[in-house]
């Protein structure tokens, strides 16, 4: 969480006069101020000693940083599409509809999502080790704001999409629409958003406490 420009200039200045973090903790908490915010505003500056408090390095926008999570985040999307794509053909493959076309295209669909997923899948898993692995290194909020940026806005997709999955499930249901083949690709919608949906849960909140600790 990013602290308040405001909270991080009180936590500076009771800093400077010698209050202890544990003072300033308790005393903004009563205040009203949310707990997550207070620790923000105490981890800008370093727990060092020396005359006047010592901010901690911030994260910087950069190109590089946005050629990174860019390619990083690019990546998962063309991954859980083509993941998607496949799943749902090998679906009509078992569970065919007699009024759906069949032959070439599906062969067609199921080879360029498999192209897909042997190039776009290692690339992520590198790039994911490497945005990792420097995120640690840097020693700022989350490393970089490019990613926590794209993180929530990732999260806000699959949010979009296992809300309108549902929507859909649920309507064709009520409807008396519902097959097998609908409920799968269903299925494979949510899971591969709510498993997107859930592993950048977990990153970001991974972030915010070890920015706070």
């Amino acid at each position: 969480m990013a602290a308040n420009e405001d909270l991080v200039g009180f936590v500076g200045h009771a800093l400077g006069r010698g209050t202890s973090r544990t003072e300033i903790q308790d005393v903004l908490t009563k205040a009203g101020w949310d707990s997550k915010q207070v620790r923000a505003a105490l981890a800008a500056f370093a727990d060092v000693e020396f005359p006047v408090p010592v901010p901690r390095p911030r994260s910087q926008l950069s190109a590089r940083n946005s050629f990174l999570y860019l390619t990083l985040f690019t990546t998962l999307y063309i991954s859980a599409f083509s993941l998607g794509t496949l799943l749902f053909q090998l679906i009509d493959t078992a569970f065919p509809d007699p009024a759906a076309p069949t032959g070439p295209p599906v062969e067609e669909a199921i080879r360029l999502a498999i192209s897909s997923l042997i190039v776009a899948v290692p690339v992520f898993l590198y790039f994911s080790r490497l945005t990792r692995r420097e995120a640690r290194l840097d020693g700022t909020e989350g490393g970089s704001r490019d990613r926590r940026w794209l993180t929530y806005l990732t999260l806000f997709v699959a949010t979009a999409v296992v809300i309108v999955d549902l929507i859909v499930l649920i309507y064709s249901g009520l409807g008396g629409e519902l097959t097998v083949r609908f409920v799968l690709k269903g299925l494979t919608v949510g899971g591969i958003a709510g498993a997107v949906f859930c592993y950048y849960l977990w990153d970001i909140k991974a972030d915010e406490s070890g920015t706070s600790s």
